[in-house]
């Protein structure tokens, strides 16, 4: 009989309908290279607590913007913090995972982000721009989201939204980690088609930059996304950190980098479990 390897329930939405993206052939690819070394076995977000006991580790992927099941989520969650279970990302996160607050804490430092207030009081921070960008603190894929002049900024109703200036920008670019180890990075070469990517190659202070929020964030062992937009000053800006199921695009990568990619998840998978091992 061969040895037992570790079992690892795999948190995905198959059925999910991405704008541009199809997430269910990324799990698919994921779990078909990682079964040579975890017995895997894939359920959605809301079965999710209720199976993780008969499993050793809790991977939590491309499970859909999570308040469309917020209480579901919450509710995990609490669970796997009373339970002690092992859950990749890890939840110490700081970014995505934990709302939208850290846009504000992060522009309030002086840190490289699209300026961010939440409070009418706060409106001269905010640099002038034709239009700008109201979005919720909880939202997720662009739900949500609205363009303003700058004339309504004081009648809007400050209640869970976030205000930014909306930025002129040349391109977005996103930067993959795995831990606090950098992947490959992708940018959207059209402004007006986000999800058509193409490869990027980033300087050394592109790196310096993204490398600047995987340090700040968290999180020990997990897969992040730092998205940033080229400000017409050059600049990049923070756009979201996302540290809870960052969609990976996995399909646009040559044959060596997805495949490296697929051996650091992993070693960060692997590296997980050992460090909870006694």
């Amino acid at each position: 009989m061969p040895p037992s390897q570790p079992r690892v329930l795999y948190v995905t939405d198959l059925a999910y309908d991405a704008k541009g993206r199809r997430y269910c052939d990324e799990d698919i690819f994921l779990t078909s290279r990682l079964r040579a070394n975890f017995d895997i076995a894939l359920c959605h977000p809301l079965e999710a607590s209720a199976l993780m006991d008969a499993f050793d580790l809790v991977v939590v992927r491309n499970s859909g913007p999570v308040l469309h099941y917020q209480e579901a989520y919450d509710a995990f969650r609490a669970e796997a913090v009373r339970r002690g279970t092992l859950v990749y990302n890890e939840l110490t996160g700081k970014a995505d995972m934990a709302g939208k607050q850290y846009l504000l804490d992060l522009s309030a430092a002086g840190r490289p982000v699209i300026p961010t207030i939440d409070r009418p009081q706060d409106l001269g921070r905010l640099p002038e721009a034709a239009e700008y960008v109201v979005k919720p603190k909880a939202g997720a894929d662009s739900i949500g989201l609205e363009f303003v002049p700058g004339e309504r900024l004081r009648d809007l109703p400050y209640d869970g939204v976030l205000v930014q200036p909306r930025i002129p920008f040349a391109y977005e670019v996103s930067f993959y980690f795995i831990d606090h180890t950098f992947q490959y990075a992708l940018y959207a070469p059209h402004t007006d088609r986000r999800w058509v990517l193409e490869r990027y190659r980033p300087t050394a202070a592109d790196l310096e930059f993204a490398q600047l929020f995987v340090d700040w964030n968290d999180i020990g062992h997990g897969i992040q996304r730092v998205d940033a937009c080229r400000a017409p000053d050059g600049q990049l800006l923070l756009v979201e950190l996302e540290d809870l199921n960052p969609y990976l695009s996995l399909d646009l990568l040559d044959d060596a980098t997805r495949d490296a990619f697929v051996t650091g998840l992993k070693d960060s998978l692997l590296g997980l479990l050992k460090a909870r091992t006694p």
